[in-house]
């Protein structure tokens, strides 16, 4: 990832939703990007240089726009037809943004569109987020990883956001996915998790 000065920014054109430049980079806000907030709190996240990234609720294109920012190349799964317009629009002026209009819990619908990628950033705001990671996970490469950003209120209204997150990691472990770490993305979101997995040996 790239920093500039301490602060976390990207590499490609501006101008996709008023961002502020710095150095002839985007700014990459963690107020307005759970995986902008997982770089601040993880200082050794990265996305590798030339990686294949299926992201999964793809909402209208800010974080996605970033993450091509790196990736060689993005697949953008949404399925509210509103911010796919925004996502369109987006896609527009990037080559390596791929946007498709379907349900992430529906895989199948969408297989024919990917190759194998290297990375899922999966942030859904369903009940069943585990189940929506494992059904993506033959997409993955061998070793290929997983960044889920777990709403835990799209869960349950009332449970403590940790055991929710020992839920889900649970399920990600019996789906075939070996968990690296979970941790609260506070300050920068309430009651989200980020989990980091990858595909099980």
């Amino acid at each position: 990832m790239i920093w500039r000065d301490g602060v976390l920014v990207s590499p490609g054109a501006g101008g996709v939703y008023g961002e502020r430049m710095r150095g002839g980079f985007r700014v990459w806000d963690p107020r307005r990007s759970k995986v902008a907030a997982l770089a601040y709190i993880d200082r050794e996240f990265e996305i590798p240089e030339g990686a294949r990234v299926l992201y999964l609720g793809a909402a209208n294109g800010t974080t996605v726009s970033h993450v091509a920012d790196y990736a060689e190349v993005v697949y953008a799964v949404e399925f509210a037809p509103r911010p796919m317009q925004d996502l369109l629009a987006v896609a527009s002026r990037r080559t390596n943004i791929v946007p498709i209009l379907a349900d992430a819990n529906r895989p199948g619908r969408y297989a024919h569109l990917l190759e194998p990628v290297d990375l899922i950033v999966q942030d859904v705001s369903q009940p069943h987020q585990a189940a929506i990671a494992v059904r993506n996970r033959p997409f993955l490469v061998p070793r290929g990883r997983l960044v889920l950003m777990l709403k835990a209120r799209s869960i349950d209204q009332e449970r403590p956001v940790d055991e929710i997150g020992a839920g889900v990691t649970a399920e990600l472990g019996a789906g075939g996915y070996a968990v690296e770490s979970i941790r609260s993305l506070v300050p920068h979101h309430r009651d989200h998790l980020v989990i980091l997995a990858r595909t099980a040996p």
